[in-house]
């Protein structure tokens, strides 16, 4: 029997409606998509007086499912507030604890708080009986990846909601510039909104705006990084370090890309061909050498490194941790240019 699931329109619109649920379970594999989904429950917590949010990292090795449950029992720290239980699980299997942690919560749910769950690794095989559990208690949305076909009028809706109408051939650039990229897309329509456009936009206008724009962003370091140009990602991390840029975002793109690299690597050990895998995880074929190039130098046991650092990484940054985070974040990309080696940073 299939879980019963919704569309991120339909969460969007009874967010905006309607009083919260008890539970939220947002999974998928597109960040941006995700991250939105996320923040606007967090958003209509606020509006409707959820003042307490306690955030459990449970994809953190050795995590104590028994905060879960902690958390049910002891409420909120500020009397009648209400309480927002933010669950992180990247991975999106929380194993058999997890999932008895989580059926337990569907079936006893606590009053005046609401659960958020978010998985960023997803596939109808997760979709087991703790999912079912809390997809009957409140909303299930799947976030699947916005299928190439789609691109353009996700582009087109995105920037005529911030002010901008792009023509069809000024869509299919940025189709083409950003590579399918949603992240990518929506900072491009947003430099933007920033930069004064406004009303519509052809190709040719377009590529001169984006011209002008500096290349030192968070793509053109994974690019560096990817290509295994150690000299210029060190550049480009320094100048977007300079520019007032936050490490979190910074991090997250990274994370995306090391995991996709640690899929591909881990469906070339079953056998089936890297540029196969790649395109599977939406690789444009204009990028597929690059990234082979890049997973014959990192390999597998260089991203699973490379993602146990960058776990370490993201609470170093959201002070859990201590120790320069910019420092850290650069000795990494050196590791990764250099092919994923705790000391291959010596050389640079």
């Amino acid at each position: 029997m299939a879980v019963k699931s919704a569309r991120l329109e339909q969460l969007h619109r009874h967010l905006e409606r309607e009083p919260l649920a008890p539970v939220y379970l947002l999974a998928g594999q597109e960040p941006l998509l995700l991250l939105e989904a996320a923040d606007a429950v967090r958003a209509a917590a606020r509006r409707q007086a959820f003042i307490e949010r306690e955030v459990l990292e449970a994809g953190e090795s050795g995590f104590d499912w028994g905060h879960l449950a902690a958390s049910s029992q002891q409420g909120s720290l500020f009397g009648g507030d209400r309480k927002l239980v933010d669950l992180r699980l990247p991975g999106g299997k929380p194993g058999k604890e997890g999932a008895e942690a989580l059926k337990d919560w569907a079936a006893a749910m606590p009053p005046d708080t609401v659960l958020l769950v978010t998985c960023t690794q997803w596939g109808k095989a997760w979709e087991t009986g703790w999912v079912e559990a809390l997809a009957q208690r409140g909303w299930y949305v799947p976030v699947w990846p916005v299928k190439r076909d789609d691109l353009p009028d996700w582009i087109a809706q995105r920037s005529r909601a911030r002010g901008v109408t792009l023509t069809l051939d000024a869509v299919q650039l940025l189709a083409e510039r950003t590579e399918g990229n949603l992240l990518a897309c929506a900072q491009e329509i947003d430099k933007l909104v920033m930069l004064g456009e406004q009303g519509s936009l052809d190709a040719d206008r377009l590529d001169a705006v984006l011209a002008q724009q500096s290349r030192l962003d968070v793509f053109a370091l994974t690019d560096a990084v990817l290509a295994g140009d150690a000299a210029r990602a060190t550049r480009i991390l320094q100048a977007l370090r300079a520019e007032g840029e936050q490490p979190v975002p910074i991090l997250s793109w990274l994370g995306g890309q090391v995991e996709l690299l640690a899929r591909v690597a881990d469906a070339e050990s079953e056998g089936r061909p890297t540029a196969q895998a790649l395109r599977a995880e939406r690789v444009w074929d204009s990028r597929v050498a690059l990234y082979q190039r890049a997973l014959r130098r990192i390999r597998a046991p260089g991203c699973r490194r490379a993602l146990l650092t960058l776990s370490r990484l993201d609470r170093m940054a959201k002070g859990r941790e201590a120790g320069d985070v910019w420092l850290e974040t650069e000795r990494l990309l050196l590791r990764l240019a250099a092919g994923g080696r705790p000391r291959a940073a010596a050389r640079h």
